[in-house]
C-alpha cells in the first residue's frame, strides 16, 4: 500500500517538473514501504538521502527557472524551499535518533512534507503561463546535483 497516490492534480503542465514530482512521490512511497517492511536502518537513511538529493536538485532547477522568468514571488518560494530542505533533514535526523519509531507519525510527516509545498507554492508558480516553456534539463547534470546533495546530507550525519 502506498503512502501517497499519484493524482492528476499533482500535474502542473510542465513535463519535466511533473516527472520529478511523480518520481518524488515514488521515492516517498519507497521509504514508507521500507519502514513498513522493517528494513535495515541504513537502507531507510540512504533512501531519505535520495529524497533529499532529488528535491535539492529539483529546487535548484525550479529556482533557476523562476529567476529566468523574473518570478515576483521568488524570495518567498526560495525561502519555502529552504524550509522544506530543513524539514527533510529533520525527518532524517529524527529517524536516525529514534530507538522506537512511531511509524504512523513519521509517515504522516513524510506525506505532509510533499503535499504542503505542492499545494501552496508550486501550484501558484506553475500556473503562470510563462513558466510552461523552459529548457529540458540535462540528465547528467540532474544526476550530479542529486548525488552531491545526498552526499552532503549523509556526510553531515556521520
Amino acid at each position: 500500500m502506498a503512502l501517497l497516490d499519484w493524482r492528476d492534480d499533482f500535474c502542473i503542465g510542465i513535463k519535466g517538473v511533473d516527472f520529478e514530482h511523480e518520481k518524488l512521490v515514488q521515492q516517498i512511497n519507497e521509504v514508507y514501504a521500507l519502514i513498513n517492511e522493517r528494513a535495515d536502518r541504513e537502507q531507510v537513511i540512504d533512501s531519505l538521502g535520495e529524497i533529499y538529493g532529488s528535491i535539492s536538485a529539483h529546487f535548484a532547477l525550479e529556482e533557476q527557472m523562476m529567476k529566468r522568468h523574473e518570478y515576483v514571488d521568488y524570495a518567498e518560494h526560495k525561502a519555502d524551499h529552504e524550509r522544506l530542505l530543513d524539514d527533510i533533514r529533520d525527518i532524517t535526523d529524527e529517524y536516525e535518533a529514534s530507538s522506537q519509531l512511531d511509524e504512523a507519525t513519521f509517515s504522516q510527516k513524510l506525506a505532509n512534507w510533499f503535499q504542503f509545498h505542492f499545494k501552496t507554492h508550486d501550484s501558484r508558480l506553475h500556473n503562470l503561463a510563462t513558466m510552461r516553456k523552459h529548457d529540458a534539463v540535462n540528465p547528467l547534470t540532474l544526476r550530479n546535483l542529486v548525488q552531491n546533495a545526498k552526499k552532503k546530507l549523509l556526510q553531515r550525519n556521520y
